[in-house]
């Protein structure tokens, strides 16, 4: 399995959802998003969530049900 794979492409307005692997840092991370599934903003997907946001909600890494090496990650435009 790749290390960065899209599991949501639109979560909401501004995010979208991946699921990589536990030490894929944020630029590795992005790269994939920017690449595989384009924002349509001039910034792109510029930010990983690392934590929960009281505006935007749960928006923090989940482990993954399926591989325990892997988490969610909540990235936005």
């Amino acid at each position: 399995m790749d290390r960065v794979v899209v599991t949501r492409a639109i979560c909401g307005v501004a995010h979208m959802q991946v699921c990589a692997a536990k030490d894929a840092t944020d630029e590795e991370i992005l790269a994939v998003c920017n690449r595989e599934n384009p924002s349509g903003t001039t910034g792109g997907w510029f930010h990983v969530r690392k934590e929960n946001h009281e505006f935007w909600g749960r928006v923090a890494p989940v482990q993954c049900a399926d591989d325990s090496n892997r988490m969610h990650f909540m990235v936005a435009c």
